[in-house]
Protein backbone atom coordinates (compact mmCIF):
# COMPACT_ATOMS: atom_id res chain seq x y z
CA UNK A 1 0.00 0.00 0.00
CA UNK A 2 3.12 2.56 -1.20
CA UNK A 3 0.18 4.80 -1.73
CA UNK A 4 -1.96 5.05 0.94
CA UNK A 5 -2.96 8.36 2.54
CA UNK A 6 -2.33 10.03 -0.67
CA UNK A 7 -5.35 11.68 -3.37
CA UNK A 8 -3.74 11.25 -6.51
CA UNK A 9 -5.33 13.67 -9.76
CA UNK A 10 -5.26 12.03 -12.99
CA UNK A 11 -5.84 13.59 -15.74
CA UNK A 12 -7.53 11.68 -19.11
CA UNK A 13 -8.36 8.67 -16.79
CA UNK A 14 -11.11 6.80 -18.69
CA UNK A 15 -9.24 4.65 -20.92
CA UNK A 16 -5.39 3.43 -22.22
CA UNK A 17 -2.62 4.22 -19.66
CA UNK A 18 -4.76 6.61 -17.77
CA UNK A 19 -7.23 4.35 -17.08
CA UNK A 20 -4.04 2.10 -15.91
CA UNK A 21 -2.47 4.81 -13.29
CA UNK A 22 -6.02 5.09 -11.98
CA UNK A 23 -6.56 1.07 -11.25
CA UNK A 24 -2.77 0.55 -9.58
CA UNK A 25 -2.93 3.95 -7.86
CA UNK A 26 -6.04 2.59 -6.42
CA UNK A 27 -4.76 -0.63 -6.07
CA UNK A 28 -2.06 0.61 -4.34
CA UNK A 29 -3.71 2.42 -1.80
CA UNK A 30 -4.62 6.14 -2.78
CA UNK A 31 -8.07 7.58 -3.32
CA UNK A 32 -7.95 8.61 -6.67
CA UNK A 33 -9.89 10.93 -8.49
CA UNK A 34 -9.71 11.76 -13.14
CA UNK A 35 -10.87 13.85 -15.13
CA UNK A 36 -11.82 13.40 -19.10
CA UNK A 37 -13.73 14.16 -21.70
CA UNK A 38 -15.56 11.25 -22.59
CA UNK A 39 -18.67 10.96 -19.36
CA UNK A 40 -19.31 7.74 -20.41
CA UNK A 41 -16.12 6.30 -20.29
CA UNK A 42 -15.36 7.79 -16.95
CA UNK A 43 -19.00 7.39 -15.20
CA UNK A 44 -18.22 3.84 -16.36
CA UNK A 45 -14.96 3.02 -15.03
CA UNK A 46 -15.22 5.20 -11.80
CA UNK A 47 -18.17 2.95 -10.95
CA UNK A 48 -16.51 -0.27 -11.65
CA UNK A 49 -13.85 0.65 -9.04
CA UNK A 50 -16.18 1.66 -6.68
CA UNK A 51 -18.13 -1.21 -6.68
CA UNK A 52 -14.86 -3.57 -6.26
CA UNK A 53 -14.33 -1.37 -2.88
CA UNK A 54 -11.30 1.42 -4.51
CA UNK A 55 -11.84 5.57 -3.21
CA UNK A 56 -12.14 6.34 -7.01
CA UNK A 57 -14.24 9.70 -8.36
CA UNK A 58 -14.70 11.31 -11.74
CA UNK A 59 -15.30 14.75 -12.92
CA UNK A 60 -16.24 16.18 -16.24
CA UNK A 61 -13.50 18.24 -17.53
CA UNK A 62 -11.71 19.53 -20.60
CA UNK A 63 -7.82 20.00 -19.48
CA UNK A 64 -7.11 22.85 -21.93
CA UNK A 65 -10.51 24.74 -20.38
CA UNK A 66 -8.91 26.55 -16.80
CA UNK A 67 -12.34 27.65 -15.90
CA UNK A 68 -13.79 24.00 -16.16
CA UNK A 69 -10.92 22.13 -14.84
CA UNK A 70 -10.51 24.28 -11.99
CA UNK A 71 -14.13 23.24 -11.15
CA UNK A 72 -13.65 19.79 -11.53
CA UNK A 73 -10.52 19.57 -9.74
CA UNK A 74 -12.45 21.52 -6.44
CA UNK A 75 -14.86 19.27 -7.00
CA UNK A 76 -12.77 16.62 -6.18
CA UNK A 77 -11.00 17.81 -3.88
CA UNK A 78 -13.75 18.41 -1.83
CA UNK A 79 -14.19 14.85 -1.83
CA UNK A 80 -11.19 13.61 -1.34
CA UNK A 81 -9.22 15.80 0.52
CA UNK A 82 -5.85 18.19 -1.27
CA UNK A 83 -4.56 16.42 -3.89
CA UNK A 84 -0.76 15.09 -3.11
CA UNK A 85 -0.06 13.52 -6.46
CA UNK A 86 -0.96 14.81 -10.31
CA UNK A 87 -0.43 12.60 -13.09
CA UNK A 88 -0.71 14.55 -16.30
CA UNK A 89 -1.76 11.91 -18.70
CA UNK A 90 -4.22 13.57 -20.98
CA UNK A 91 -3.20 14.40 -24.41
CA UNK A 92 -3.78 14.01 -28.29
CA UNK A 93 -1.54 13.14 -31.20
CA UNK A 94 -0.95 15.22 -33.91
CA UNK A 95 -0.20 14.82 -37.40
CA UNK A 96 0.34 18.19 -39.22
CA UNK A 97 1.32 19.50 -42.18
CA UNK A 98 3.53 22.59 -41.17
CA UNK A 99 2.99 24.84 -44.18
CA UNK A 100 -1.26 24.06 -44.25
CA UNK A 101 -1.28 23.70 -40.01
CA UNK A 102 -3.78 26.71 -39.39
CA UNK A 103 -3.10 29.00 -36.18
CA UNK A 104 -5.85 27.59 -34.26
CA UNK A 105 -5.41 24.01 -35.01
CA UNK A 106 -1.63 24.90 -33.54
CA UNK A 107 -3.17 26.19 -30.24
CA UNK A 108 -5.54 23.73 -29.87
CA UNK A 109 -3.17 20.93 -30.23
CA UNK A 110 -0.51 22.76 -27.74
CA UNK A 111 -3.36 23.75 -24.90
CA UNK A 112 -3.80 20.36 -24.46
CA UNK A 113 -0.22 18.41 -24.39
CA UNK A 114 1.78 20.91 -23.02
CA UNK A 115 -0.43 23.98 -21.57
CA UNK A 116 -2.72 22.08 -19.63
CA UNK A 117 0.14 20.63 -17.58
CA UNK A 118 1.13 24.32 -16.47
CA UNK A 119 -2.56 24.50 -15.76
CA UNK A 120 -2.73 21.44 -13.38
CA UNK A 121 0.33 22.56 -11.66
CA UNK A 122 -1.64 25.70 -10.96
CA UNK A 123 -4.00 23.64 -8.91
CA UNK A 124 -2.06 21.74 -6.97
CA UNK A 125 0.98 23.61 -6.22
CA UNK A 126 -0.53 25.76 -3.57
CA UNK A 127 -1.61 22.94 -1.07
CA UNK A 128 1.18 20.92 -2.29
CA UNK A 129 4.11 23.92 -0.73
CA UNK A 130 1.66 24.61 1.86
CA UNK A 131 2.26 20.90 3.15
CA UNK A 132 5.91 20.81 1.79
CA UNK A 133 5.30 17.87 -0.15
CA UNK A 134 4.37 16.42 -3.15
CA UNK A 135 4.94 14.70 -6.83
CA UNK A 136 3.74 15.55 -9.81
CA UNK A 137 4.16 12.54 -12.95
CA UNK A 138 3.64 13.91 -16.63
CA UNK A 139 3.25 11.26 -19.30
CA UNK A 140 5.48 12.50 -21.92
CA UNK A 141 6.92 10.30 -25.06
CA UNK A 142 9.63 8.85 -27.03
CA UNK A 143 9.15 11.43 -29.12
CA UNK A 144 10.50 13.90 -26.51
CA UNK A 145 14.08 13.14 -27.62
CA UNK A 146 13.43 11.15 -31.17
CA UNK A 147 10.75 10.77 -33.73
CA UNK A 148 8.70 9.70 -36.57
CA UNK A 149 8.03 11.05 -40.20
CA UNK A 150 4.81 13.30 -40.21
CA UNK A 151 4.30 13.82 -36.61
CA UNK A 152 4.84 17.24 -36.71
CA UNK A 153 4.55 19.12 -34.21
CA UNK A 154 4.12 16.04 -31.93
CA UNK A 155 7.77 15.50 -31.09
CA UNK A 156 7.97 19.57 -30.34
CA UNK A 157 5.35 19.54 -27.45
CA UNK A 158 6.84 16.62 -26.03
CA UNK A 159 10.30 17.84 -26.02
CA UNK A 160 8.67 20.98 -24.52
CA UNK A 161 7.05 18.45 -21.20
CA UNK A 162 11.15 17.60 -20.53
CA UNK A 163 11.74 21.21 -20.13
CA UNK A 164 8.83 21.77 -18.25
CA UNK A 165 9.59 19.12 -16.18
CA UNK A 166 12.78 20.37 -15.47
CA UNK A 167 12.15 24.08 -14.38
CA UNK A 168 9.06 22.30 -11.88
CA UNK A 169 11.77 19.55 -11.17
CA UNK A 170 14.19 22.32 -9.90
CA UNK A 171 11.86 25.46 -8.73
CA UNK A 172 9.51 23.46 -6.62
CA UNK A 173 12.07 21.21 -5.05
CA UNK A 174 12.75 23.68 -2.36
CA UNK A 175 9.07 22.76 -1.20
CA UNK A 176 10.13 19.15 -1.05
CA UNK A 177 7.61 18.46 -4.75
CA UNK A 178 9.36 15.95 -7.15
CA UNK A 179 8.36 16.49 -10.84
CA UNK A 180 9.60 13.84 -13.31
CA UNK A 181 8.24 12.77 -16.88
CA UNK A 182 7.78 9.08 -18.17
CA UNK A 183 8.42 8.38 -21.60
CA UNK A 184 6.59 5.42 -23.17
CA UNK A 185 7.23 4.10 -26.59
CA UNK A 186 4.87 1.66 -28.24
CA UNK A 187 1.82 1.14 -25.79
CA UNK A 188 -1.34 -1.09 -26.82
CA UNK A 189 -3.72 1.92 -25.91
CA UNK A 190 -6.71 2.47 -28.14
CA UNK A 191 -4.90 5.75 -29.66
CA UNK A 192 -1.87 3.56 -30.76
CA UNK A 193 -3.93 0.45 -31.82
CA UNK A 194 -5.82 3.39 -34.23
CA UNK A 195 -2.37 4.84 -35.62
CA UNK A 196 -1.39 0.85 -36.69
CA UNK A 197 -4.07 0.21 -38.47
CA UNK A 198 -4.03 2.94 -40.62
CA UNK A 199 -1.68 1.31 -42.13
CA UNK A 200 -1.07 -1.97 -43.96
CA UNK A 201 1.88 -3.66 -42.91
CA UNK A 202 2.80 -0.61 -40.21
CA UNK A 203 1.61 -3.11 -37.42
CA UNK A 204 4.33 -6.17 -38.49
CA UNK A 205 7.12 -3.07 -39.11
CA UNK A 206 6.57 -1.91 -36.02
CA UNK A 207 7.31 -5.26 -33.73
CA UNK A 208 10.52 -6.04 -35.87
CA UNK A 209 12.18 -3.12 -34.13
CA UNK A 210 11.00 -3.51 -31.38
CA UNK A 211 14.17 -5.13 -28.67
CA UNK A 212 11.77 -6.78 -26.45
CA UNK A 213 10.03 -8.07 -29.60
CA UNK A 214 7.12 -7.35 -28.49
CA UNK A 215 4.99 -3.51 -27.61
CA UNK A 216 4.34 -2.29 -24.07
CA UNK A 217 1.25 -2.55 -22.01
CA UNK A 218 -0.71 0.42 -20.40
CA UNK A 219 -0.39 -1.10 -17.20
CA UNK A 220 3.70 -1.41 -17.38
CA UNK A 221 3.99 2.35 -17.70
CA UNK A 222 0.95 2.45 -14.35
CA UNK A 223 3.93 0.84 -12.18
CA UNK A 224 6.31 3.21 -12.56
CA UNK A 225 4.03 5.97 -12.37
CA UNK A 226 2.99 5.05 -8.72
CA UNK A 227 6.82 4.16 -8.01
CA UNK A 228 7.39 7.59 -9.06
CA UNK A 229 4.29 9.01 -6.87
CA UNK A 230 5.32 7.12 -3.87
CA UNK A 231 8.22 7.70 -1.43
CA UNK A 232 9.92 4.85 -2.78
CA UNK A 233 11.06 7.79 -5.62
CA UNK A 234 11.89 10.52 -3.08
CA UNK A 235 15.20 11.41 -4.06
CA UNK A 236 14.03 11.14 -7.85
CA UNK A 237 13.91 14.59 -9.37
CA UNK A 238 13.70 16.46 -12.63
CA UNK A 239 13.95 13.45 -14.44
CA UNK A 240 13.33 11.80 -17.89
CA UNK A 241 12.21 8.14 -17.72
CA UNK A 242 11.90 6.26 -20.96
CA UNK A 243 9.66 2.72 -20.29
CA UNK A 244 9.72 1.93 -24.23
CA UNK A 245 11.48 -1.80 -23.98
CA UNK A 246 14.76 -0.24 -24.88
CA UNK A 247 13.41 1.04 -28.40
CA UNK A 248 14.91 4.75 -27.81
CA UNK A 249 18.46 2.98 -27.21
CA UNK A 250 18.11 1.01 -30.09
CA UNK A 251 20.18 2.90 -34.09
CA UNK A 252 17.95 3.24 -36.94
Amino acid sequence: MKLANNHIFVTGGSKGIGKAIVRDCAEAGAKVSFVDIDVPAGESFAKEMQDSGFPVAFARADVADFAELTRAYDSLVAQFGEVTGVVNNAGVNSYADPVTMTDEEWDAFFAIDMKAIWLTAKLALPAMRAAHKGAIVIIGSIHGRLTFPDFFPYGAAKAAVIGLTRNLGVDEGKHNIRTNVVAPGYVLTPLTQGWLDSQPGRMERSLAIQPLGRMGQPQEIAKVVSFLLSDDASFVNGSDWAVDGGLSARSA
